[in-house]
């Protein structure tokens, strides 16, 4: 009865509107009739009195003949006539059909003790005994295509409620509100990836022990793909730049609308157009419209690239450090070249490598006095220019040592340093100051110069020394790794050394008067300065010297080093290193100790003491001698504890020195050990701990070494 009541309800309603409508058109002459047809109606009321009967509900009702209709039977089922419909919307129609019956597919499984196969497609819906309860969940994906790469995993997992809270017990409900989230998140993700029509749902089941089971189940239906593609405003650039920018924005017709890829290509558009001379160019957001009876999308970008420039000066807006002559030796460009952004942001970097400045500030300006060139505004915040100093440490061999230094990085405008340093350890005492004046006559160029006083004493000499030194160098920086580096140089050394007279073995101290130029070369095909992982290193270095003592002679020093990195997985880099040394032109005994060439330490074959491998003297220390042979192989193991920032690495390394002028390569030394790796974010520390495996008499069992970086 009440179903009945609803459905009168529902057509008397049509027949209200009706009478509205016939009431509105009612002549406005009827309007003066009114009160003589409320008189009569009254009149006719009082006439019927009771004989009115009482309304029936299940009475049929009267046909109104004028209207042409007959009254539909209730108990007949409400047929579909929709035959003629527009052919879009009945795609749209089907599409939210065929949602609702893959909605309707999903099938919730009752709560089982979780070992046996649950069917997905069961028809028992599945609740849990105890819907409050906290339990664990597990989650997995059906039906993802194929084409997704990684990008999709790592935002899913970045924004993912399920993922979030994963391990985290909760209620039933909780659960199927995070699944809810990450279902419309999913189909948030494939809409990037260009599927529009995409059917995301969730399904729950009874997972093993307690826990419930989440499937986000994906029917990803058809890829979009774009079918015009407009850049709206880009023929107004010169020559055959419109066509240069096209290609360089890569989007055409038949490519798959993917909102990262619309992204890239804008930014490729604009960094091309930015990189051609188009100081000023902009592009505005894109507009994409999607079709999806045609599955479908139209892009459109307004493109303004305005007028194309050269460079034309740097205007230093604070010159106190340095002025804009400087800062124009420093840029790679020239007035007069096409301006590229790629330049300013060099500039920018080198600005930034001085280390005096904190901040600054490249705006391209219109040139005043040029109106075909852009001019660059510099603005500068200084650094700090003095810093003060100090470390302490302990090594293996070499025992403790304590370094003090003050300096002003721009003491000698401009960017001229000056370093003091003082040292004070177990092994050597010495005072220095240096000199040094960043980007001289060209960029990158670094002149050098230096004098110290020293007095060391080590196991394998002593010597007291005065040395003046000065080069021109061209090296790699934190800023930037360059894959050629040089310097050449001059040193000139006045030295008291302690040595072992070669004909009755008696120990007697002399002085050498020695001259050098030392020159190194060096390429750096490696992808990082102190933490490299794949790519390898060579380099050579020369060194003439002169040596005035009981006579004069000249010898050459030369030394060749490599070293390759091979990633074995993300996780696992091996790294390997080898050394030749060689002095030619004078024998052991008339070059001075301080000369010789030495092996063992931290930087050499660990395990041994600093400079103990080799030849020794009548007192058990080490002589030194002509050429040696070093050798290492290490596996650096990242380590997924503390947040990945720990590892180990397992070392050998192999060495000896020899007093012939070539190595034999005879009675190799070895050590190994265990190092530990924290990575900073300014580079990796390093402390290894080593042990000889053949020890020479003397020679310490355990050796330990710290530094920054790795030990190769």
């Amino acid at each position: 009865m009440g179903l009945t009541a609803y459905r009168c309800r529902l057509l008397l309603l049509p027949v209200g509107i009706v009478l509205s409508a016939l009431t509105l058109v009612v002549p406005s002459s009827a309007i003066a009739q009114d009160a003589e047809v409320g008189s009569a109606i009254d009149e006719k009321r009082a006439d019927v009195g009771s004989d009115l009967e009482p309304l029936d509900p299940d009475k049929p009702l009267t046909d109104f003949p004028d209207f042409g209709v007959d009254w539909p039977d209730l108990d007949e089922p409400i047929s579909d006539s929709s035959e003629q419909q527009d052919p879009v919307k009945d795609s749209a129609r089907e599409l939210e059909l065929d949602r609702r019956l893959a909605e309707e597919e999903v099938v919730e499984i009752a709560e089982g003790d979780g070992d046996e196969d649950l069917d997905v497609g069961g028809t028992v819906n599945f609740q849990p005994a105890d819907a409050l309860a906290e339990r664990d969940y597990e989650f997995y994906f059906t039906g993802l295509p194929a084409e997704l790469d990684t990008i999709f995993s790592e935002r899913f997992k970045a924004l993912s409620a399920l993922e979030q809270y994963k391990g985290e017990e909760a209620n039933f409900a909780q659960i199927k509100r995070r699944a809810e989230t990450d279902r419309e998140l999913v189909e948030r993700l494939l809409r990037i990836e260009g599927y529009y029509d995409a059917i995301v749902r969730n399904r729950f089941a009874a997972g093993k022990g307690k826990a419930v089971a989440v499937t986000v189940a994906v029917v990803a239906g058809p890829q979009y793909k774009l079918d015009e593609v407009n850049l709206v405003g880009v023929e107004k650039a010169e020559g055959d730049d419109p066509q240069q920018f096209s290609n360089a924005f890569g989007l055409q017709s038949g490519d798959v609308v993917n909102s990262d890829a619309i992204v890239q290509a804008r930014a490729k558009l604009d960094r091309d157009m930015a990189e051609s001379g188009y100081a000023f160019a902009e592009t505005e957001e894109p507009e994409l419209v999607i079709d999806h009876a045609d599955r479908a999308g139209d892009l459109a970008i307004v493109v303004t690239p305005r007028e194309k420039y050269v460079f034309g000066s740097i205007l230093m807006q604070n010159s106190a450090l340095f002025g804009s002559d400087h800062a124009e030796l420093i840029a790679r460009f020239e007035q007069g070249d096409v301006y590229k952004q790629s330049d300013v942001e060099d500039l920018r970097r080198a600005l930034i490598a001085t280390g005096l400045v904190s901040t600054v500030t490249l705006e391209p300006v219109a040139s005043e006095t040029d109106p075909g060139a852009v001019d660059i505004a510099a603005n500068v915040t200084p650094a700090p220019l003095r810093t003060i100093s100090g470390a302490i440490g302990y090594g293996t061999g070499e025992g403790l040592r304590s370094e003090v230094s003050w300096e002003h990085r721009n003491f000698f405008p401009p960017e001229g340093l000056i370093r003091l340093t003082g040292v004070l350890a177990t092994q050597e005492q010495s005072g220095s100051i240096t000199y040094r004046r960043n980007n001289f006559r060209r960029r990158d160029n670094v002149l050098n110069g230096r004098v110290a006083l020293s007095n060391i004493d080590n196991s394998a000499f002593e010597a007291r020394t005065f040395a003046v030194s000065a080069n021109l160098e061209r090296q790699s920086n934190l800023i930037f790794q360059k894959k050629w580096n040089w310097s050449a140089g001059i040193e000139l050394l006045a030295s008291q050394e302690r040595d072992i007279n070669g004909d009755n073995q008696t120990t007697s101290r002399e002085t050498f008067f020695i001259g050098a130029l030392p020159a190194t070369l060096a390429y750096d095909g490696s992808d990082d300065l102190l933490d490299p992982t794949t790519g390898f290193r060579l380099s050579a270095r020369l060194s003439p010297e002169a040596s005035l003592q009981s006579g004069s002679f000249f010898y050459a020093r030369s030394q060749i080093d490599g070293s390759a990195y091979y990633p074995v997985s993300e996780k696992i880099i091996l790294a390997g290193r080898a050394r030749f040394g060689s002095i030619v032109g004078a024998g052991s005994n008339r070059i001075a100790p301080s000369r010789r060439l030495y092996s063992g330490g931290g930087g050499s074959v660990r395990g041994f003491g600093f400079q103990r491998i080799g030849p020794r003297d009548v007192n058990n220390d080490p002589a030194g001698g002509r050429s040696l042979v070093e050798f290492s192989l290490e596996a650096r193991v990242r380590l997924d504890f503390f947040g990945g920032n720990f590892g180990v690495v397992p070392f050998l390394d192999a060495g000896n020195v020899y007093t012939e002028t070539l190595p034999d390569f005879s009675g190799l030394r070895f050590g190994t050990g265990l190092g530990l790796r924290y990575y900073s974010d300014f580079g990796p520390i390093r402390v290894d701990v080593g042990t000889p495996i053949n020890p020479q008499e003397g020679d310490s069992r355990i050796a330990v070494y710290v530094s920054l970086g790795q030990a190769f």
